[in-house]
């Protein structure tokens, strides 16, 4: 089993920049793959980004648009989302999930483990 425990969300205004970060717990890492899902009020849960514990494989959803970063630090068990300039359109709760494989994938199906989620709110 693994453990994800997610942070850093709140209500901020367009323009600014947030980290989220999730810790891992539960497991050894060395195989697990880390993506993270947004959910909007009243839409389905889609992917934005993910990353591999061992690789550089970094692939993002299209509409992000190089403003979100999913990165990681090994030694702390951590995934962090960063992001920038962000607007309404980002509203969302932001949920982070492991898979058991050392490769990414954008699917929800795909992910073995979530978060319960941080809640974004972007005012205008």
């Amino acid at each position: 089993q693994v453990q994800l425990v997610e942070s850093g969300g709140g209500v901020v205004q367009t323009g600014a920049s947030l980290r989220l970060s999730c810790t891992a717990s539960g497991r050894t890492f060395n195989n697990l793959a880390m993506g993270w899902f947004r959910q909007a009020p009243g839409k389905e849960r889609v992917f934005v980004g993910a990353r591999g514990w061992l690789d550089s494989n970094t692939p993002y959803t299209a509409s992000v648009n190089g403003r979100l970063t999913v990165s990681t630090d090994n030694a702390k068990n951590t995934v962090y989302l960063q992001m920038n300039s962000l607007t309404p359109e980002d509203t969302a709760v932001y949920y982070c999930a492991a898979r058991s494989s050392r490769f990414v994938a954008r699917g929800e199906g795909d992910y073995d483990y979530w978060g319960q989620g941080t809640q974004v709110t972007v005012s205008s």
